[in-house]
This record gives C-alpha cells, structure tokens and sequence, in this order.
C-alpha cells in the first residue's frame, strides 16, 4: 500500500520495552510502549501500558526506530529483468517504505503501480525513469539511446496521473547507458522536474557524462545515487576538484546517496569521505537480482557497512528512515505521536563477526551488525530478519526470483 494506508488488523497491538532511536522527538522515555489501533493509528506513547485484547510484541530492549526506508530499490518484478520481489527488500527485512529507482518509465508504468505497488504490504513509491521503457532489459536495451526514447508529453501525463505515488524522475547519467549523450538527457529531466515540482534523482558512475558536471546542474533537493562508488572517472576520492565538488552539493541541498548496488559502493571511498567528514544524507540498497546474493543482501547490512566505516549509529539510522522520507517529501517529524500512523522497525545491534563485500569485491569483516526483529506496519508486526544468501559454488545459490546465478 501507500501512504501508511496499511491493512487493518482484528485486534490493537502493543509494543513492550523498545528503546526510541532516530524520532529526533523530545521527551521520549529511554524504554517506551505503543499502543497502536486495530485500524493503524498511535493510540499511547508512554511507560507501563497495558491493553486487554492486544497483540503483544515484546521488545526487551531491543531499538524502535521511524520505519527504515530503501531510497533506491528496483522491485517491478516481472516487468524488468533485473527486479526482485518486494517482500525479498521489504518488511521481511525490517523496510516498511522501498521506493523504486526507475524501473518503469511512462510506457510501462501502469504495470508497476497494479500489480506491484497497489497490492504490496509495505509502503511503495517511484522514481519514473526518463527513458519511456525503463529498465525492461536492464543493460542490454538502453533506455537512453535517443530522443526516440523520451516522450515528454506522455511522461508529463503519467506523472500527473499518479503524483500519490511518483515522487520523482529517475535519469541513469553514464556512458554504458546513453554513450555519448552527455548531459541532454539529465537536462531534460531537470526542464520536467522545474515544471513538475519533483527531484530528480541521478545515476553517476561510468563518464561521460563527468559526475563534476552532473552536479554543476542540481539543486536542492535533487539525488545523487551511488554517490561513493569506486568507478575509475568517476570516483569522489581520486579527484579532489571532484571531491570538493561534491561537498558544495552537499551544502547546496543535494542529497548524497549510497545506492549500493552491484557496481556502485566501494569501501575505500566511503571510508576516505566520512574520514573527510563527508557523509551520505541517505543510505540505500540498489538492490535488484543481481546484487542480492553478491554484495548487498539487505538494508540492515548495508547499514551496517556504513557503521563500520565510522558513521555514528544514529546517523545510519536517520539516513535510512526519515532522511530518505524527507527526500521524497513524506512526513518524517513527530512520528511517535497519538494519532500518527504507526509505522516502525525494531531491531537490536549484535556484536560478532561477518564478512561482507563492496561493488569492487573488496571484503571487510563487520564487527557490528543491525538486526530487524520486526516491521511495524500499522497494527501488524511483521517479524524480520537479514537477508542470508547461498555463497556462490554452493549448491542452489541463484537468485529465487529470476534463476541470475552470480
């Protein structure tokens, strides 16, 4: 569904002994309770609440966060070839919001929003892709080849058909999509997003176009995705005209995210930025079928990549629930509120070991690690858990939603 508008449960639930993190909300207890309705909306906030007739979910201890929210995920599964599922990124995983980075464009898009986004459990947005077909064929048909792959009248329609749940324009700015474009097509997108009232949301990586000259044309409010990957060309740490480039945005309003992805996160560059103190405002997944069982798996690990690197564990927080709910204009103040739909994550933060990977293959062993118990959708408590892939050479390890095997 969209807008919290979750399904309604028969009973209220209660939420015991969670303590508060990322509601940036004065005069919360340490260790709190909510009460939630049956029909989705925060009923009581306090210590020591009793209700008849509940679901009870018992915290003990573990952390209550604003629902955690995928900036960047591709989930028009069956429409593109590089889609999962939205249940493999979603509340299973402890996300209650996943906004899909361009999977559909306008030619395509009524598909996504029936059979994806209407049906699904979990809050579900879009970034409508410049390119008419989307990512139908993800790398193998551009959707970016020319101006016969922009219909800016069409894209104008849909957009304005569907404003409940397209919060943006989606352009991949890079050679292996539109070869030697450049910057018309991120143009275009800029001229629509100025007349729509949207951001836009850009794919840097592989140049042309130069990730120094994609920035010279945002303003504020406006993404970068796959703002630390390690791509030669297109790296913030091996330019430092680049690097500072991106820091400018950054204060101009540009909001940095990590878009993980299968090609576009390496450690070494987060690492050199947030030693820089230059951090992403949002930390998302870029997951599709091709980064699942590789080198992203889940949010919570993605997050958790991030902790690692020196981020402070209330920023990671921030910047995977209400930082990209505010990226894409959704309330995110005052969340534990009476009346307030109620949707949250509680998850604990577990120490031990596990090694993981960035988009280059570079390991890394996490000392730390967020992990979901549950998402809060309304009054249904979805229990969560991280993702836990097939190591590649052991048998059935492909993706379950497509057979990509890695």
């Amino acid at each position: 569904m969209f807008d919290n508008r979750f399904k309604p449960q028969a009973q209220n639930l209660l939420i015991k002994g969670a303590k508060p993190i990322g509601f940036a909300q004065a005069g919360l207890p340490p260790v709190l309770d909510v009460l939630v309705a049956a029909d989705g909306a925060i009923l009581d906030v306090g210590a020591n609440i009793a209700a008849d007739n509940a679901n009870l979910v018992e915290a003990k201890g573990a952390f209550i966060s604003p629902g955690w929210t995928d900036l960047h995920a591709h989930v028009w599964y069956g429409g593109t070839d590089i889609s999962i599922r939205p249940e493999q990124g979603g509340a299973a995983r402890g996300v209650t919001t996943i906004v899909d980075a361009g999977s559909a464009g306008e030619a395509n898009f009524r598909g996504l929003r029936e059979f994806i986004i209407e049906p699904a459990r979990e809050n579900i947005y879009a970034f409508l892709n410049l390119g008419s077909i989307g990512l139908v064929a993800c790398n193998r048909v551009s959707e970016l080849q020319d101006m016969r792959s922009i219909d800016i009248d069409r894209t104008i329609a849909v957009i304005k058909a569907n404003r409940d749940v397209i919060v943006g324009l989606k352009v991949r700015a890079s050679a292996v999509i539109s070869g030697g474009w450049d910057l018309v097509p991120l143009k275009l997108a800029k001229k629509l997003s100025r007349v729509l009232d949207l951001p836009v949301m850009v794919h840097v990586g592989e140049p042309p176009p130069l990730y120094d000259d994609v920035l010279g044309l945002l303003t504020e409010g406006d993404i970068v995705t796959h703002c630390f990957n390690g791509k030669q060309g297109g790296s913030i740490i091996e330019d430092d005209d680049l690097y500072k480039l991106a820091e400018d945005a950054a204060k101009r309003g540009i909001i940095l995210d990590v878009g993980h992805g299968g090609a576009s996160f390496s450690f070494d560059v987060g690492k050199a930025a947030l030693e820089r103190g230059l951090k992403p405002n949002t930390i998302s997944t870029d997951l599709h079928n091709r980064s699942l069982d590789t080198s992203v798996w889940d949010l919570a690990t993605t997050m958790s990549k991030l902790l690692s690197l020196g981020m402070g564990m209330e920023d990671v927080i921030v910047a995977s629930s209400t930082a990209p709910k505010r990226a894409i204009g959704k309330p995110a103040d005052n969340l534990l509120v009476k009346g307030k739909p109620a949707e949250f994550t509680l998850f604990d933060l577990v120490d031990g070991d596990l090694v993981v990977t960035d988009s280059q293959g570079a390991k890394s062993t996490l000392h730390q690690t967020f992990e979901p118990r549950y998402a809060i959708l309304g009054a249904e408590a979805v229990t969560a858990h991280r993702h836990q892939p097939i190591a590649a050479g052991d048998p059935g390890h492909k993706c379950p939603s497509c057979g990509w095997t890695a």
